[in-house]
């Protein structure tokens, strides 16, 4: 249908790449448009919000996730000038704020995934939590603890929201601050599991990971990967992961969990450490 909608503005192939390049979130589409097709944004705008009936805003992402906050710049194409809105995933209730907090609905796949592996009676630590649904999702599942950390206070604000909005079997606990002082000063030798979702900064909270991690826990390390392959993708995570750990490491698994570029990969790997 949008498709269609579409064939009258845009080539075939221009419409190809639109389809693959937006989000829906709630009440709310995020757009990435290609620099050959700005001068059609707001029609493109228009379209969608037309079509996509649930829709009452569209965006236009004008920068990449950035900054210390994770956040991104949009631009509002059609409809209302909101960038709050309510998302559910796998049975749960999110308030998200798509400018303010990062959030992205591609990693619906790997929250599931984390959620299934938490064990009952575990502690993790959420190094990057956002608005918490990596850690909410898992105390939906089981009776666990979740220390969900960020320091962008709106993720922590929206985080202790969605706690409240969802009836939860286990404790999710959202602590607002720097993840490296938090861990230092609260948090050593806590978690059972940790996860390490910054890929682009991964190298650099190393060591907060394995301070907060109890001998034989294990860490769930992101990484963004260069691969000529994407068969190599996994098995190359894996060796850097070897070549920047300072502590004995035994690797679980290594998967993709999506192309984030031309032969460029978000990858994860699931190591069990020894200290």
């Amino acid at each position: 249908m949008l498709k269609k909608a579409l064939e009258d503005v845009l080539t075939v192939k221009e419409n190809d790449e639109l389809i693959s390049a937006f989000d829906q979130i709630g009440e709310i589409i995020i757009v990435r448009i290609p620099d050959s097709l700005l001068s059609k944004k707001k029609i493109i705008g228009e379209t969608l919000l037309n079509e996509v009936k649930i829709v009452k805003s569209v965006f236009y992402q004008a920068s990449a996730v950035e900054g210390e906050f994770r956040t991104r710049n949009l631009e509002i194409l059609a409809g209302e000038d909101n960038t709050e809105t309510e998302y559910k995933e796998f049975g749960c209730r999110f308030r998200v704020d798509v400018a303010n907090a990062f959030f992205s609905p591609r990693l619906s796949t790997e929250r599931e995934r984390i959620a299934n592996l938490i064990q009952e009676g575990e502690t993790m630590t959420n190094m990057f939590a956002g608005v918490g649904m990596f850690s909410i999702m898992a105390a939906k599942k089981t009776k666990c603890t979740v220390f969900s950390l960020d320091i962008n206070p709106t993720a922590s604000e929206l985080c202790e929201k969605n706690i409240k909005l969802n009836k939860l079997a286990g404790n999710v606990i959202s602590i607002n601050g720097n993840t490296t002082e938090i861990i230092k000063e609260q948090l050593i030798d806590k978690s059972d599991r940790t996860l390490m979702l910054l890929p682009e900064r991964s190298d650099e909270f190393l060591e907060s990971a394995i301070s907060t991690t109890k001998n034989g826990g294990m860490i769930h390390y992101y990484s963004h990967i260069h691969a000529d392959k994407k068969t190599d993708a996994g098995k190359l995570s894996e060796e850097h992961y070897l070549k920047v750990t300072p502590v004995k490491s035994e690797i679980i698994s290594s998967k993709i969990v999506r192309a984030v570029g031309p032969r460029y990969y978000q990858t994860v790997v699931d190591v069990k450490i020894s200290k």
